[in-house]
């Protein structure tokens, strides 16, 4: 016998025609569909029960129809192929013994994916398991490896809440080890999950980091909003900033790596959660010098009916270190407030010879570009832009564009930005204070809008480049456009590039718009 495979994305056979009578004969005669057919000479072959193989069934009271595969004789019978899953599914999940039981506030969630070697085969999962679920509780699967765990990890919290809406509304004091979550990612055995994190120059893609920290924020928020009867209370939690981020070590995709973190302050309505991205490498072997990025995620409640400001879970720090990081919060919660005050106020007069300082290239190369220092260019010739239909898959669990979606978007356009005006690939550094302005809805046309907005050139061996980036909600039907949210990173390139001969630009304002924006970015740098 001589098996003929074919890969399920071509599920049609070859036939022999002139053996097709006895292959007939054969699968009429057999009724069992666990059973295995096979022809003594060479037509085809097909087994019923086999889930890495189409699945086809003799139907016999469809004898009288045609069969395409055998046109010589009408009375044969109909092979009717049952849609299989394709074997090599990319499945990221949570592994757990028990798959009701809560997620325990000390439970790491291993992200880890369940697809073999290209030689090895696996399990195919029901691709529609999802779609039963309902929809409020389970976006959009189009999420990372780790987004997709946590999404399962939340959903259990939901669907409780669901099943009990009457349950207790007293809000009750949690300790930040009742919401302290990790995530560990097998990066040097798991190679595919190796591969969804990995750039073209085998780093680490921060965009993706970027998604999971705010997934993983998501996660811890509502783990503190649970009750005492684990049940969650109807709110709604978004993220409301994001606070600096800066890179303290390369982030390598070869090794494992690990995200913790929990909640550090709550106030009335807002809660900050920290988190830690740490990873040990045979360059930084102690644990002290194993954290790479430490992020400050602001979330706020709101009622999910009238959609006003709900009440949250106080705080109880008890160790040492969870009552500094609470004061360290506190702190910065009214540092933040300081800064909403201040951006109001206008430019004093005194900034007025500093914009006139930098509009003065500008006004060269507006005026006179035959003269204009060829060392620097304009900042509205760094201009890139990116354009997208924000689609049902990218929703989060109230149905609006997840945050960490639109984050990773905006760092690797900043990223492209940077290396295009580069012209070497360049190394993320760090990305400011984040504001989210207005909530993103799908079917909302969103617009990437990204420029270098200034370089630091004192360091000849380590340029800074900074990339802002806005995000604008347009609504066609309307004829509204709004700002959404606005990001700024700071790239900078590798030492090799630099002693190459690779010279970076001087980056100049053309408006005094253009200008006050460079201005105030300067200044929130100085001021942290």
């Amino acid at each position: 016998m001589i098996p003929l495979k074919r890969p399920l994305s071509h599920p049609s056979f070859i036939f022999n025609k002139s053996n097709s009578k006895s292959v007939r004969s054969l699968i009429k005669n057999t009724r069992s569909t666990n059973e295995t057919f096979s022809s003594p000479i060479p037509i085809f072959y097909f087994k019923f029960s086999d889930s890495t193989m189409p699945i086809f069934a003799a139907n016999s009271s469809s004898f009288s129809r045609v069969n395409t595969h055998f046109p010589d004789s009408v009375n044969q019978p109909t092979l009717t192929y049952k849609a299989q899953t394709f074997p090599q599914i990319r499945a990221f999940c949570v592994k757990r013994t028990n798959p009701n039981a809560e997620l325990s506030a000390s439970n790491d969630i291993p992200i880890v994916s369940t697809v073999s070697g290209p030689i090895q085969t696996s399990q195919p999962i029901d691709a529609g398991s999802s779609m039963r679920k309902p929809i409020s509780l389970w976006p959009g699967m189009y999420h990372s490896p780790v987004t997709n765990a946590l999404w399962e990890a939340r959903s259990s919290m939901f669907e409780k809440s669901f099943a009990e809406k009457d349950s207790q509304t007293e809000l009750v004091a949690k300790t930040p080890s009742m919401s302290r979550t990790s995530i560990a990612y097998k990066f040097s055995s798991d190679y595919i999950l190796r591969e969804q994190y990995k750039n073209p120059w085998d780093e680490m893609r921060m965009g993706k980091l970027l998604e999971d920290l705010d997934a993983l924020a998501g996660t811890i928020s509502y783990k503190h909003c649970r009750n005492d009867d684990g049940a969650t209370r109807p709110i709604l939690l978004v993220t409301a900033s994001v606070d600096k981020m800066v890179l303290k070590k390369p982030i390598r995709v070869d090794f494992d790596l690990k995200i913790s973190g929990a909640v550090t302050w709550v106030g009335r309505s807002s809660m900050e959660i920290q988190m830690e991205v740490t990873q040990s490498t045979p360059d930084s072997p102690d644990p002290s010098d194993s954290v790479a990025l430490v992020a400050n995620f602001t979330f706020v409640a709101r009622d999910s009916k009238t959609g006003k400001s709900a009440p949250l879970n106080q705080i109880l720090p008890e160790t040492e270190h969870e009552k500094l990081l609470w004061k360290e919060a506190e702190e910065r919660n009214k540092m933040r407030k300081q800064k909403r005050v201040a951006e109001k106020k206008d430019v004093d007069n005194r900034d007025e010879d500093r914009l006139n300082t930098l509009l003065a290239e500008g006004r060269v190369f507006c005026d006179m570009p035959a003269l204009a220092d060829r060392d620097s260019i304009l900042i509205r010739d760094t201009r890139h832009e990116n354009s997208l239909m924000c689609q049902p898959q990218q929703r989060n669990i109230h149905g609006r564009i997840f945050g960490g979606f639109l984050m990773r978007k905006a760092s690797e356009l900043a990223f492209s930005n940077a290396y295009a005006f580069a012209g070497a690939a360049p190394c993320f550094m760090e990305v400011d204070h984040v504001d989210f302005f207005k909530p993103v809805d799908v079917g909302n046309f969103l617009r990437f809008k990204s420029c270098v907005l200034y370089t630091e050139l004192e360091n000849p061996m380590k340029p800074l480049i900074n990339v802002e980036v806005v995000a604008h909600v347009t609504r066609p039907e309307l004829r509204c456009s709004e700002v959404s949210n606005k990001f700024y990173f700071t790239f900078t390139v590798r030492p090799e590039a630099m002693k190459e001969g690779l010279k970076i630009r001087n980056v100049v304002p053309a408006t005094e718009e253009e200008a006050r924006r460079v201005l105030e970015r300067m200044d929130a740098e100085r001021s942290q």
